[in-house]
């Protein structure tokens, strides 16, 4: 039985889509149930594992009106749980990987074909990215417990799996209900603690109002700025400066959206318990376990990195730990191909459109820039640390370290690079939302490449002989008699 006649109004009256409204319900009512969850006993995991099956199958058959897609995405579940558990070698994760990729990018295909990826409806084939990310670390983790612990590292120890669990389990695990949407995906480790009773739990619907902010942003502002309007005759008509500033607005305005999608999913998990990291030094409860988005970090970004690091974070951990790690061969130090190849899974996985490739193919090439900016040009500017005045007493406790001090030259540095991080990214991610190969080439052109002139001039400097340079000047500079002299200080260590 749907319940589009529940929803149908209700779309009319604000001016959103039906699949936004449904969607929307589902993240909202993802709170009350997150706080019903939390009061299911911990010695009954039982009930815990039938609830999220339960409201993930109300989710998807009666209000999302996707029955034959939802036992398609449990036939990936089933398969992922017998080849983890049948196929015990080395090839077990790559096995699962394969084929629920494989999956997902079938159904893409099948999309682009009979129906409209353009279209901005909720496809099956969202929840099922999140699916995946969830099957396939999965049985990466597996294959971590089957592992000595001493070819493992932090991570890979933390959330290695040792007890099979039982298909009940796994379910409840697969269909967990308040990220099974949108995501953000979590560990199977991280979800048995949860269902042990061994996370604590935090309330929290300031993230609610939050997100509704946010979604309130996106629908106010993006008909009339978004990436879209790259494209438009009126944006031609516009100085070039003007367009690169209206540009960054639109950046904003795009990602409000998914601030508020996974601002939502992050305050129902939780209140099911989900997300707590410890205490800070103030004895003040963290609860940012279940973060997929840093907006701070994001909007005013350090650097490349630090942004990317806050962008969809449990994405991000599932392309380190799944991708990226796993194809750097053991005991060699991960590069560009091991970058290139994180890039080129990430496009697949988002679909076939060709802005997605568009915008992960420059992205691994910002990467680049980005990680020779760091050991080149960084070590340059950051100051020394003072030496300690008070040293430490024979058995007494061992001074605190000091901070650098704070330089007109680092306060340049930090600047300069938070304002050609937001241009390059701004530029970077438009093709990603216009989808189309022409709209993003036509909206790169009516940008005047400038992204393009600013990554590919820095790879043009730095392996035209610029990086030696830099790294002959520093050296250079370590010899000089008095090297902390002046205001840029040489003697800070590679970051």
């Amino acid at each position: 039985m749907s319940l589009d006649f529940v929803f149908a109004p209700l779309a009319i009256k604000v001016g959103a889509s039906l699949d936004q409204v449904k969607l929307i319900t589902c993240l909202l009512i993802s709170y009350p149930l997150g706080s019903l969850f939390i009061r299911i006993p911990s010695t009954q995991p039982t009930l815990k594992h039938l609830f999220n099956i339960a409201i993930a199958s109300f989710y998807f058959v009666p209000v999302l009106n996707h029955g034959l897609p939802f036992l398609l995405l449990l036939g990936d579940v089933v398969v992922t749980y017998f080849i983890a558990l049948s196929v015990q070698g080395p090839r077990m994760p790559w096995i699962v990987f394969f084929l629920m990729m494989g999956h997902l990018f079938l159904n893409h295909i099948e999309r682009a074909m009979y129906g409209d990826p353009f279209d901005g409806s909720y496809n099956i084939t969202g929840p099922q990215m999140v699916l995946v990310m969830k099957l396939t670390t999965f049985a990466w983790n597996v294959w971590d417990g089957r592992r000595p612990t001493e070819d493992l590292d932090k991570w890979q120890t933390k959330m290695r799996v040792t007890k099979f669990p039982s298909l009940l389990e796994f379910l409840g695990f697969s269909l967990y209900f308040p990220g099974v949407l949108v995501g953000p995906y979590l560990e199977y480790a991280t979800y048995s603690s949860l269902v042990d009773g061994t996370q604590f739990n935090g309330t929290t619907y300031r993230k609610m109002l939050f997100a509704l902010g946010y979604l309130g942003i996106h629908m106010g502002v993006a008909p009339k700025i978004s990436f879209h309007t790259a494209v438009t005759g009126w944006f031609l008509e516009q100085s070039l400066p003007y367009r690169i500033l209206i540009i960054q607005i639109a950046g904003f305005v795009e990602r409000s959206k998914y601030y508020g999608v996974w601002t939502l999913t992050e305050g129902a998990s939780i209140l099911t318990g989900l997300g707590f990291v410890g205490y800070s030094p103030s004895g003040t409860p963290i609860w940012n376990g279940a973060a997929n988005v840093e907006v701070w970090k994001i909007e005013v970004p350090e650097n490349f990195k630090g942004l990317v690091d806050a962008w969809n974070i449990k994405t991000n951990v599932w392309l380190r730990e799944c991708v990226y790690k796993r194809v750097t061969p053991k005991g060699k130090k991960a590069g560009f191909k091991s970058s290139m190849l994180t890039y080129l899974t990430s496009a697949v996985w988002h679909g076939i459109s060709a802005g997605y490739y568009l915008t992960f193919l420059l992205g691994g090439f910002v990467t680049t820039v980005g990680r020779l900016s760091r050991s080149t040009i960084r070590p340059l500017v950051l100051p020394a640390v003072p030496e300690p005045t008070d040293r430490k007493a024979a058995n007494g406790p061992a001074p605190k370290p000091l901070q650098p001090p704070v330089t007109l030259v680092k306060i340049v540095y930090d600047v300069v690079g938070t304002l050609c991080t937001v241009l390059v990214v701004n530029f970077t991610c438009t093709p990603f939302i216009l989808l189309h190969l022409s709209e993003g080439i036509e909206a790169w052109r009516q940008l005047r490449w400038y992204g393009l002139w600013m990554v590919f001039g820095a790879m043009a400097f730095f392996y035209g002989g610029g990086a030696a340079w830099l790294k002959g000047f520093k050296q250079g500079a370590l010899r000089d008699e008095n090297p902390t002299q002046g205001l840029i200080q040489l003697v800070w260590p590679d970051q």
